[in-house]
C-alpha cells in the first residue's frame, strides 16, 4: 500500500511524502530513500514498491520529494546543503525512520546530514548509498556548471542537457559528439515524458548541483560518520562513484563497501532486482 502525506518544514515550506509496504512499520523497520538530483518520488515508486516487498512483512520505505520537483515546496532564496539536512530531519521526525539510503547526489544529502547528526538521535541505526556523488577533493569537475545554469536560464533545454550529459558521462560516445550536435539531439530527446519531468526540476537542478559540489570535501570529513555505514557504487555505473566510495569506505572505520557487478548509475529507480536483493539483505541484516 502507499499511503500520502504533506509535511511542513522549518522554513514554512512543504515536503511530499510517500511510504510503501508496512503504514504502522516501527521505526527500526522504515527506510528513509533519498533521491538524486533531478528525480522525483514517482521516479523512484517502482524500486520502493519493490524494496519494501524484499524487506517483507512489517517494514516500510519512506521516500519524499526534495525541494523544487513532484509535489514539494520550491527551493528557498538561500538553499543550500543545510536546507536538505534540514528536510531530513523534518522527514526523519514524522516517519521514526532509523534506517537511510542515498541514491547519486541522495547520497551526498545523505551522508551530509548523518555527518551533521553525529553526537545526536538522528544518527540511523544503518546508511547505505549507493553511487553517491560526493565532491572529495575537487574529484567532480563543476566548470560546466555555468554553461549549464545559463542554458537552463534561457530556456535552452537541449543545450542544458547537452553540458549535463557530457559532464556526467565523461569518455562516452556521447560525450564526443559537438556541442551543437549533441544540443540538437537532446532537444528532440526533451520531448520525451521523462525529459519534460526533467526540464520541469532543471531550475532546481542547479539549485541543488551547487549546494553539493560548490566546495570540495575530504574523504576524512566524514571519518565521523557510524561504522554501519554502506558504501555501494555499480559495476557499469562511471568509474568516479566506485573510486568515491572506496576512499570513503577507507576513510570510515568499520563501515563497508559492496560492487554491484551488473549496476549501473540508474539501477535503483529502475528496481534492478540484482540491486534490490543486496539492499534488503543490508538492511534486515
Amino acid at each position: 500500500m502507499v499511503k500520502e502525506q504533506v509535511l511542513p518544514t522549518h522554513d514554512g515550506g512543504r515536503l511530499a511524502l510517500y511510504s510503501y509496504g508496512t503504514e504502522d512499520a516501527p521505526g527500526e523497520r522504515r527506510v528513509l530513500l533519498i533521491g538524486g538530483a533531478f528525480l522525483t518520488a514517482l521516479i523512484y515508486r517502482p524500486f520502493s514498491v519493490a524494496l519494501a516487498k524484499g524487506l517483507g512483512e512489517g517494514w516500510a520505505v519512506d521516500v519524499y520529494d526534495r525541494r523544487g520537483r513532484g509535489s514539494s515546496s520550491g527551493q528557498p532564496a538561500d538553499y543550500s546543503m543545510a536546507t536538505e539536512i534540514a528536510d531530513v530531519r523534518t522527514v526523519l521526525d514524522a516517519t521514526g525512520a532509523r534506517n537511510i539510503l542515498g541514491h547519486s547526489l541522495g547520497g551526498s544529502v545523505a551522508l551530509n546530514a548523518v555527518q551533521e547528526f553525529t553526537g545526536t538521535t538522528y544518527v540511523p541505526d544503518k546508511l547505505a548509498v549507493y553511487d553517491a556523488a560526493v565532491n572529495i577533493d575537487g574529484s567532480i569537475d563543476t566548470s560546466w556548471l555555468s554553461g549549464f545554469e545559463d542554458a537552463v536560464n534561457n530556456g535552452r533545454v537541449g543545450h542544458a542537457l547537452a553540458h549535463m550529459k557530457r559532464a556526467t558521462s565523461p569518455g562516452s560516445p556521447m560525450a564526443r559528439i559537438p556541442e551543437p550536435v549533441l544540443a540538437g539531439l537532446m532537444a528532440l530527446l526533451s520531448r520525451t515524458k521523462v525529459n519534460r519531468m526533467f526540464r520541469e526540476v532543471m531550475p532546481s537542478g542547479v539549485g541543488e548541483l551547487r549546494a553539493a559540489y560548490k566546495e570540495a570535501d575530504h574523504a576524512r570529513d566524514f571519518s565521523v560518520l557510524p561504522a554501519n555505514t554502506h558504501f555501494m557504487a555499480g559495476g557499469k555505473s562511471p568509474s568516479y562513484y566506485k573510486a568515491t566510495a572506496e576512499r570513503l569506505h577507507a576513510a570510515v572505520p568499520g563501515s563497508t563497501f559492496e560492487l554491484s557487478p551488473k549496476g549501473f548509475h540508474g539501477s535503483i529507480p529502475a528496481a534492478v532486482n540484482e540491486l534490490v536483493a543486496d539492499i534488503s539483505e543490508y538492511f534486515k541484516g
